[in-house]
C-alpha cells in the first residue's frame, strides 16, 4: 500500500490532504498525518487511524488548516516584500505584465495581430486579463473595506498578524 491509496479516505474529511498525498509529496504529507494521528508512518497505520479514531477528522482538519495558514503568511510575505521593495519594477511587474496582456487582447480586436495566431492562444490572453482584473478589483475593494471598518488597509492587517505584533 502507498500513501496514494489512502488518498480517497482522507479528501473525504480534508480535500487538500487528500489530494496532495496522490501527489510527488505524498510521503511528506503523510508522515504530518501520521504525526497528527500519533502512529506510524506508513499509509497502512494512518488508514486504521482513520477509521479506529472518531477524533481523526479533527485532526487532518488541523492539519490542513495549519497548512493553509502557512501558505497564505508564504503568500503575504512575497506580496509584502514586492510591494515595500526599493526597485520600481520589484513593485510594479505584475501591473506592468497586466498591461502588456491587456494590449496583446486589444491589439487583436484591432486586427494588429499576426495571422497564426490560434484562437486558444487569443482565449487564453483573454482568461489572464480577466483573471488579473477581477483579482485586482476584488484586491482593491477589499483593502478599501478593511481600511473603512478597521482604520488601516488590508497589508497592514496582514502584517500584524503575521508579525503576531
Amino acid at each position: 500500500m502507498d500513501w496514494g491509496d489512502i488518498k480517497d479516505a482522507v479528501a473525504s474529511v480534508a480535500p487538500t490532504l487528500g489530494t496532495a498525498l496522490a501527489g510527488p509529496a505524498g510521503g511528506a504529507v503523510g508522515g504530518l498525518l501520521a504525526s497528527a494521528l500519533g502512529v506510524e508512518q506508513t499509509p497502512e497505520a494512518v488508514s486504521q487511524a482513520i477509521k479506529a479514531d472518531p477524533q481523526a477528522a479533527v485532526k487532518l482538519r488541523e492539519v490542513e488548516a495549519g497548512l493553509e495558514k502557512a501558505r497564505l503568511e508564504s503568500r503575504s510575505s512575497i506580496i509584502t516584500a514586492e510591494a515595500s521593495g526599493e526597485s520600481w519594477l520589484q513593485r510594479n511587474w505584475r501591473p506592468m505584465l497586466m498591461l502588456w496582456f491587456a494590449a496583446l487582447v486589444g491589439g487583436y480586436w484591432f486586427g494588429l495581430t499576426p495571422d497564426n495566431l490560434s484562437q486558444q492562444t487569443v482565449i487564453a490572453l483573454f482568461d489572464i486579463v480577466q483573471l488579473g482584473v477581477g483579482g485586482y478589483i476584488a484586491g482593491r475593494s477589499a483593502e478599501k473595506i478593511t481600511r473603512t471598518m478597521t482604520g488601516s488597509g488590508l497589508m497592514d492587517q496582514i502584517k500584524t498578524r503575521v508579525s503576531g505584533k
